[in-house]
């Protein structure tokens, strides 16, 4: 009978509850010894485990880079749109029309590199991959004045402004009005010139227009500049 008892015992133990799966996260960087600096600190993170960037499916990844640039919104879209996954960008800093544009592709983490720790990563990649907000506050300062500027620019049907010209937009169309040509215009707004020609590009084609000079006298008529 004691026997039989024992056995019971042993056989009656809780089974161990399963843990949580761990969050796979590739890190993006150019430069490599942030690259080092970034996988240094998530290693000690036991809820995170590391994936290779190339081979990224969903999971968050995580990118790093001095500004955002038009490689970087390339990238932050090819990965949003194409592999699904959540993204927290590390940044030195970003620009106000950038900053819409990231916002828009769903892209609510953002940390600035100087106030990277290894409890800031964990706490943003967690925050991420539940499609949370993470920003810093003078960040998030600047997006909710951009986004108010944004409605008092709201047509008086209520439609929304972009609709309508963005501001980066009306700023290069104003510029070529003054007879400056690409380079000019980046040099003024601090783009590059393929950044530029892809503002009229996308103006030309968004409202029909035949070319420059036709984006700034329909810009001029619509009373944008």
């Amino acid at each position: 009978m004691l026997q039989y008892a024992d056995d019971v015992r042993t056989t009656t133990r809780p089974i161990p509850t399963q843990t949580t799966r761990p969050i796979p996260v590739a890190v993006h960087a150019a430069d490599p010894l942030s690259r080092a600096g970034v996988l240094s600190y998530l290693r000690q993170c036991p809820e995170i485990a590391l994936v290779d960037e190339h081979q990224q499916t969903g999971g968050v990844a995580l990118l790093v880079a001095d500004t955002f640039d038009e490689a970087a919104l390339a990238g932050l879209t090819r990965l949003v749109r194409t592999e699904r996954t959540r993204v927290v960008l590390v940044l030195d800093r970003i620009q106000e029309p950038e900053l819409l544009d990231v916002v828009s592709l769903g892209v609510t983490a953002i940390l600035w590199r100087r106030e990277v720790t290894g409890e800031r990563l964990r706490q943003a990649v967690r925050t991420a991959v539940r499609g949370h907000g993470d920003l810093p506050p003078d960040l998030l300062g600047k997006l909710i004045g951009c986004m108010g500027r944004r409605r008092t620019a709201d047509g008086p049907d209520g439609s929304p402004a972009e609709h309508g010209m963005q501001p980066r937009e009306v700023d290069v169309l104003r510029l070529v009005a003054d007879g400056m040509d690409t380079g000019e215009i980046a040099v003024k707004l601090l783009y590059s010139e393929r950044t530029i020609k892809n503002i009229i590009h996308t103006v030309t084609t968004r409202f029909h227009l035949r070319n420059r000079a036709h984006a700034v006298a329909y810009a001029l008529r619509e009373g944008y500049i």
